[in-house]
Parts: C-alpha cells; structure tokens; sequence
C-alpha cells in the first residue's frame, strides 16, 4: 500500500516492490490513479505465497474502511 502525496491510499500486487513503487513515481508505467498524486510513499507491505494470494489479500484490503487501513500501517511500523 502506498500513501500518495494527497493523502490516499492505493493498493496494489506485485512481484518487485522496489522497481513497482519507481514506476510509481515516474513514467507512464505506474498505475493511472497514482500519476497526478506523485510522489508516492511506501507505507505497508504483506508477501504472500501466490499470485492468487496476493490478489485476494489486495481485495480484502481494499474492502477496509480507511480508519482499519490506517490501523493496518500503524501496527506494521
């Protein structure tokens, strides 16, 4: 999950966390909503087993009211 520079949260899979966040931050390969947000900020990260792991933890986080996701980020640091 990362923090964009108005505040949202936006969710995602991948399998390379470090070139997915710089593709984030720069050039058209980043997603479409985090392009007018930039910069964007790492602020939690789950591995899972799978690819179908990781697509089912990613919907049931992006089910979470913001104020869970909030407590999600906390307890992680």
């Amino acid at each position: 999950m990362v923090r964009c520079s108005d505040g949202t949260l936006y969710t995602g899979i991948t399998n390379d966390l470090e070139k997915r966040i710089e593709a984030h931050n720069s050039g058209a390969d980043g997603a479409r909503y985090t392009r007018s947000r930039r910069p964007v900020t790492l602020v939690y990260s789950e591995k899972a087993g799978s690819r179908s792991a990781a697509a089912r933890l990613e919907y049931q986080i992006r089910r979470l009211p913001r104020a869970k996701k909030k407590r999600l980020i906390e307890s992680s640091v």
